[in-house]
């Protein structure tokens, strides 16, 4: 009998990133990542100009980030003890929004925070991944766990019968990304593993949502 599954974003649901990412900006290319707002396309800009950078070239260094700083990144308190927890009863994949050729450095930078799981890479909505995932392993019952709302969207539209968590564990940004939760495509938002992990562990179980 297959187990109940678990699909979980990784970064700012299990490693600390934007943080990271704003601090290399700042030390590398001097660059001031505000943290306010849409993150990734309203508050980045050039400290000497004050222009904003231009979405195509943040996500070429968000890339160059993959590539040279993942050892910065630092895991969100208190997900490698729920992972852990969470596999005694269930699968738990790692569903990422990473190109293809981090697949293994991200499933390594994991277990080196104490995180052994099955690492899948995607590019743009997760919802048809997703669909894939859970075909593959068929469980009774499967949570999604992600810090954006459209990847909620994507995955209530493509896959509507699994359970949703919407999670930010980073304080910074917690506030101003978009709800999942408000816009009615996620069961629950809940932005630290400590009061995570007691609706996931009944969820898995069935309890009604």
């Amino acid at each position: 009998m297959s187990r109940p599954l678990v699909v979980t974003d990784c970064d700012e649901v299990l490693l600390h990133m934007v943080r990271h990412f704003r601090a290399w900006l700042g030390e590398e290319h001097g660059i001031e990542f505000l943290l306010e707002g849409n993150p990734f396309a309203q508050s980045v800009r050039r400290r000497d100009t004050g222009e904003a950078v231009p979405e195509g070239e943040l996500w070429a260094l968000l890339n160059a980030f993959f590539e040279s700083e993942m050892s910065r990144q630092t895991a969100i308190e208190g997900a490698a003890a729920a992972i852990a927890e969470l596999q005694r009863e269930a699968d738990v994949v790692v569903l990422t929004n990473l190109v293809d050729r981090f697949n293994e450095s991200r499933a390594r930078q994991l277990r080196e925070h104490g995180i052994g799981a099955r690492v899948v890479t995607n590019q743009g909505p997760k919802g048809q991944a997703l669909r894939r995932i859970v075909e593959d392993y068929a469980p009774p019952r499967a949570v999604f766990i992600d810090d954006l709302a459209r990847h909620h969207e994507s995955a209530a539209e493509v896959l509507p019968s699994i359970s949703r968590l919407h999670f930010c564990g980073e304080p910074a940004i917690a506030p101003h990304v978009p709800c999942a939760l408000a816009s009615g495509h996620a069961h629950a938002r809940i932005d630290t593993w400590d009061e995570a992990l007691p609706w996931l562990l009944e969820t898995l179980h069935g309890a009604p949502r």
